[in-house]
């Protein structure tokens, strides 16, 4: 006898699209008459688009393959249809044949049983925000990049700037370079182009500018320099847009806000110059400041604003959500009533490499309840797990200021492990009280009884 398991059809009108560089394919049933190709152009893209809203459907699944997706998924929102954006990890089918027809029917399969999760995506604001931070963090990555020719170059001519100044592009080292690539060879004249705040001497520093004089690496360095500026010119451009952007961006009734300001905060070279970040995102947020929290800097900052926004945290039911999304809650697998598996999973995104960057900057303060934390790890397991777990309590703390529009206050006094056990004893039994709504005589009356 054979038996049949039947599941709930969530989404019956729903269709799948396999996403591809040079077309898509698109299944709205498991029939070979539902599936259908498209190309990419924007007018097949339109008629894709007219074909599921003439089949009646009103749900659409797709994988985020690099970027093509995106200007289908833009089309069909504006179409009105329900799309959902899916990791390509949640699309994998069974081992057998792979083609495209079969995996957008399988797509199709999945979405039409309610069995797809939707990627997070964040509004139309914090994407365009989004573009400039990652555009303007590629030029930083490529100046960055630049930089290092240009030592490559120098040792070759045998200029050590890298030994007698921490960074050759700062006020020294700059100062150098574009005195060499002006024709000096005086060891004792570029010497003198030491900014007062270096360390190293002038007798030191001549001593590491002996130059061979080799006309081809000058000449190289030379190229390098110029695209170093060039870079640091798009840099600037960018940093002008951001700041404008963001300034567009705050709501009117948040414009009166202002925070206390943070001279501690110290400001990187590769922060963005021309923005008051402590009070743009004190507005931004709209009265939340993210910036009291020890070890969060302007690039922390400017992360969650590009990468999350106002509104996105609200996606994020539960902090556990929001962590889970940064890939800073471990991942536990559990067989046979043991657990084979608490590991972190592996991957990030840019959030989890801001929050983890503010974490180590934790790790090397002398005080506060966060250093405190991070100390107590580490003395337990070691750093690396102590980046981690600082981390994902920045993420709880974080979206608990976000969604709640409260600010930063850190216990002050140290609680014991009993202390502990006894406040969140009594917190749970608030949460019972009020659950069951519970009055004060049915206590009283409990208890005599």
């Amino acid at each position: 006898m054979t038996k049949k398991i039947s599941m709930e059809v969530v989404h019956p009108h729903a269709a799948g699209i396999d996403v591809g560089s040079r077309f898509h394919v698109v299944a709205i049933g498991q029939g070979k008459n539902n599936v259908r190709e498209f190309g990419v152009y924007n007018e097949d893209l339109l008629a894709l688009t007219q074909w599921l809203l003439d089949n009646d459907v009103t749900h659409v699944a797709m994988e985020s393959t690099g970027t093509y997706w995106q200007n289908l998924f833009s089309i069909l929102q504006e179409a009105g249809l329900t799309v959902t954006l899916c990791n390509g990890k949640f699309t994998k089918n069974i081992q057998g044949k792979k083609t495209d027809v079969i995996d957008c029917q399988w797509i199709q399969k999945l979405h039409t049983l309610g069995l797809l999760t939707a990627s997070y995506l964040p509004d139309s604001i914090t994407e365009q925000l989004r573009t400039f931070c990652r555009h303007r963090q590629n030029l930083v990555d490529n100046a960055a990049h630049i930089t290092l020719k240009m030592q490559q170059y120098l040792r070759l001519l045998n200029l050590r700037l890298d030994v007698v100044v921490t960074d050759v592009t700062g006020l020294t080292g700059m100062a150098i370079i574009e005195a060499v690539c002006n024709g000096e060879k005086n060891p004792e004249q570029l010497a003198s182009l030491r900014n007062h705040n270096c360390k190293k001497s002038e007798e030191e520093i001549a001593k590491a500018l002996q130059s061979n004089g080799r006309a081809d690496f000058l000449f190289a360095l030379k190229q390098q320099l110029h695209m170093y500026k060039e870079y640091q010119k798009e840099i600037a451009a960018c940093d002008v847009q951001i700041g404008n952007f963001i300034n567009t961006s705050i709501k009117p009734e948040a414009r009166e806000h202002t925070t206390t300001k943070k001279p501690h905060k110290r400001i990187n070279k590769n922060s963005p110059k021309g923005i008051d970040l402590n009070q743009l995102s004190y507005k931004y947020f709209e009265g939340v400041d993210l910036m009291a929290i020890e070890g969060v800097s302007h690039a922390t900052v400017l992360t969650l604003m590009s990468e999350l926004g106002n509104e996105g945290i609200k996606k994020f039911p539960t902090p556990k959500h929001f962590c889970k999304h940064c890939r800073l809650s471990p991942n536990t697998k559990v067989s046979g009533g043991t657990v084979i598996s608490s590991h972190t999973p592996k991957g990030s995104n840019r959030i989890k490499i801001a929050l983890r960057n503010a974490a180590n900057v934790i790790g090397k303060l002398k005080e506060g309840h966060l250093a405190t934390f991070f100390k107590r790890i580490a003395y337990r397991k070691d750093k690396a797990a102590a980046i981690t777990a600082t981390a994902r309590k920045l993420a709880v703390v974080i979206w608990h200021m976000l969604t709640k529009k409260t600010s930063y206050q850190p216990p002050i006094d140290y609680l014991y492990r009993d202390e502990k056990r006894k406040k969140g004893l009594i917190k749970n039994i608030s949460k019972q009280i009020q659950k069951f709504n519970i009055t004060a005589n049915e206590l009283n009356l409990e208890l005599l009884t």
